[in-house]
Parts: C-alpha cells; structure tokens; sequence
C-alpha cells in the first residue's frame, strides 16, 4: 500500500489531447537521463583516449566539425565508430538481457546463463575455422549461431508454454554443448586461426570501423520501437500467463516475438563485438535498482548497457598500465563478482 501510495506521489497523470492519459515515472526519467549523460561523458573521454589523446574540448569541437585535419582524422575515421559499435552493443546486450529476465521472471534469465552468446561464437568459429571467412561472414555465422541457439532452447524449454526455471536449466544445458563445440573447433584450427578465434572470443571493440556501426544500427533502428510497441504485453507476462491471458495479451505470440528480438539483438552484439560477457546480466538488475520501478525497464536497461561498456572499455585502455585488454575481460571480472553476489542474495532469498 505504502508503494502505491509513493508512486502515486512521485508521478501525476498527464492527458494528451487525444484524451490517453499517461503516468510518467520521475525517477526512471530522471535515470534514464542521467545514464544517457553518463554514456555521453564516457564516450568522449574514450574518443580522447589513446596514443594521441585528445582532450574533451577539442573531441566536441572535432565532432561538431571543427577540429583540425589531424583530430578530424583521429576522432571521426579511427575513434568513433569504435565507440558508436560500443554504444550499440552495450544497449543491445542491456535490453536482450531485460527481455529476457522479464520473459523468464528469473534474474538469471540472462543471455550469458542461456548460451546464446556461446550459440553465436559457434556460429561465428565455424566461419573463421572452417572456411577462413571474412568479416562479413563471420558476421553472418554468429547471427545464424545465435538464432538456431534461441530457437533450440525454446522448443527444449516448451512444456504447454515457456516458463521461469526451465528456460534457465535448459540454457545452462544448451550452453555447456555451445562451449564443447566451440573447444573442439579451437583444437581443429591452424595457429593463424585459432588465434584470431581467441582474440574475437574475449569480446573486444578494437579495430571496429563504420563496417560495423551501420548494419548493427539498421537492426537497433527496427527493433528497439518495436519491442518498446510491445511493453505493456511483456508487464502483463510478469504477472503469469493466466492473467495475462484474462487481460487481452496474446500470451505466446507476445512471448515469441520478445524472445526472436532479444536473440537477434544478442547475436547481433555478439557478432560486432564477439561475446561481451554480463552486460546483459547486470544491465537490467542495476537499472531496476536505480529507477526502483516495477517491470522489465527497458529504456533504463538499454541505456544502462551502453554506458557500461563503454566505460569498461575506457577502464581496459587506462587502468592497467601500458598493456591495454578486452572490454570483454573486465565486462567478465565485474559481471562474475556480481553474479556470485546475485547467487547469495537469491540462496538467502529462498529463491534457489
């Protein structure tokens, strides 16, 4: 009652002049643009970050057409569309990961746990390994590994409808054999091979050029209004298929039309990055605690993705020294601590 009351004191109905009235949430607002500033600010320090840095001043005049010919070349042609594919990424990966989490009602329900990012790398690995293909088709691999992934782990989790737990215990499955297959493959490759196989399978923005922005652009374009046109279907999925279904939601059309846009969107990032571990994990939990609003808060986690790996990728190139690592391996070291923290909470819980 308490809750109800607070929200009904931090928001106040607004009605259009098509008479819809609309009860907008202060604080997932307020969240929202802050995480949008925050993503902002952190891609222009990482544009001047580098062996020729550059500083904010001089970045902002760059991208408003005002730099010299040397910035131009470094911000516009080498820095940017790195932190464009980063952006990208990062808030595909946040709202696959709440897509997700909100279609399974488990906070483990994530990508990472499901194997569809393993699903990609074998699509991806078999491109590389097999054939010695090119960007593109590698590309292609990870989005195709991805989508024969997603689709083998709904039709193994359909009992009379997809639910909670299943979800996540076949996709731990699916994802263990994702990880064989992608071990034997490593093991069949020539040295050349396998060790661009290694470097794509850390999850990394380095060398990323507009080849990538674009196609991974075109696919957010389409998706992300669509999945939003759908938002209050996949609230009333959190309160059970039963009601759901009382309500007017078209419970397994809704359900399957989530769950093929989070999986394009994850095999997607997956093949414009290589698998970029818990972003998707962490995204949605620290976006629903920061709005401390009820639902899957998608533009909230969307957002949260992208500044998260950004940020990560600043942390890689500055905080170790001369050696510069993976955004993949700190996305990895601070996704595995909070996923170990999750655990606890959840065991404490009694929810597992």
């Amino acid at each position: 009652m308490r809750t109800a009351e607070s929200g009904r004191k931090g928001s106040r109905a607004v009605r259009t002049p098509g008479g819809l009235s609309v009860r907008p949430d202060v604080r997932a607002l307020v969240v929202v643009g802050l995480l949008v500033l925050a993503a902002f600010a952190a891609s222009v320090v990482l544009i001047g970050t580098g062996d020729f840095p550059i500083s904010t001043g001089d970045v902002l005049k760059t991208l408003f057409g005002e730099g010299n010919p040397g910035q131009e070349l470094v911000v516009n042609d080498l820095r940017l569309p790195r932190v464009l594919v980063g952006l990208l990424v990062g808030a595909s990966l946040g709202l696959g990961g709440a897509l997700f989490q909100a279609v399974s009602r488990n906070p483990l329900g994530s990508p990472d746990i499901l194997g569809l990012g393993q699903g990609a790398t074998a699509g991806a690995l078999v491109m590389i390994v097999l054939f010695s293909g090119t960007t593109e088709q590698v590309t292609l691999g990870a989005l195709v590994g991805g989508l024969v992934t997603g689709a083998a782990i709904y039709l193994l989790a359909w009992k009379r409808g997809v639910h909670g737990y299943r979800l996540v215990l076949v996709g731990i499955g699916v994802s263990a054999v994702a990880s064989a297959v992608n071990g034997y493959l490593i093991t069949k490759a020539d040295f050349v091979d396998a060790a661009r196989a290694v470097v794509w399978m850390t999850g990394t923005l380095d060398g990323r050029d507009w080849d990538q922005v674009w196609p991974l652009l075109a696919l957010v374009c389409v998706l992300v209004p669509l999945v939003l046109g759908n938002a209050r279907g996949l609230r009333m999925l959190e309160m059970g298929d039963d009601v759901s279904s009382a309500l007017g939601v078209r419970v397994e059309r809704v359900r399957l039309l989530l769950m093929v846009a989070a999986v394009l969107l994850t095999a997607a990032a997956t093949a414009a990055a290589g698998p970029v571990g818990f972003v998707a994990l962490t995204s949605p939990q620290l976006a629903r605690r920061l709005t401390r609003s009820p639902g899957p808060n998608l533009v909230a986690s969307l957002c949260m993705g992208a500044a998260l790996l950004v940020t990560a990728d600043w942390a890689a190139q500055r905080l170790f020294g001369d050696g510069q690592l993976p955004a993949g391996v700190v996305t990895g070291v601070l996704g595995g601590l909070y996923l170990l923290w999750l655990l606890v909470t959840e065991r404490k819980a009694g929810r597992i």
